[in-house]
């Protein structure tokens, strides 16, 4: 009998251990360094500048409904840039309709666009932003065109600005 009540004090103590131990590596995870970005802003800053939406996608990593984007069936030719900082991310002809209700990329304009990981749904994927402001984009994909790079840049509209080629004001964009 009291081997019994000893051994349920030894397994009481080990739970009591591993909870501590999860605090201190939370602790331990806030010390990590933030990432830097060319453009920083507060957060009322951003809120200021961006609509609702945009500020939702770009600042707290949220995504569109489906289809509600007015650039996912868009045709011209231009440059799609960041809504929050104008910086150049993607070119008109490497859209393709991927059939997701997003507006998707086979590639990026090379050094503009950055990648963590993400895990908010319960596994890895590969996260996009915005390499110059930092602002969520969407994520990257290996399901696009085998044709060309294979890979689908699935990106929000609203994180999204259109500079038609023959045209000096973006479209969807209110500045």
């Amino acid at each position: 009998m009291i081997r019994n009540i000893l051994m349920a004090i030894c397994i009481a103590f080990a739970g009591c251990k591993g909870v501590s131990q999860k605090k201190e590596m939370a602790e331990d995870s806030s010390k990590e360094p933030q990432e830097t970005f060319a453009v920083t802003k507060t957060e009322a800053e951003w809120r200021k500048e961006l609509t609702d939406m945009e500020f939702y996608i770009l600042r707290k990593a949220g995504t569109e409904n489906p289809g509600s984007s007015e650039l996912l069936n868009n045709k011209e030719k231009g440059t799609y840039v960041c809504a929050g900082c104008a910086t150049p991310l993607f070119r008109s002809e490497h859209k393709f309709d991927s059939g997701t209700g997003w507006p998707s990329f086979d590639r990026t304009i090379e050094g503009n666009v950055a990648y963590d990981v993400d895990y908010k749904i319960g596994y890895a994927r590969t996260e996009e932003h915005c390499a110059v402001c930092g602002g969520h984009l969407g994520h990257v994909f290996d399901d696009g065109p085998r044709a060309t790079t294979g890979k689908r840049h699935c990106i929000n509209g609203a994180a999204l600005d259109f500079i038609p080629d023959d045209a000096s004001k973006p479209v969807g964009s209110r500045k």
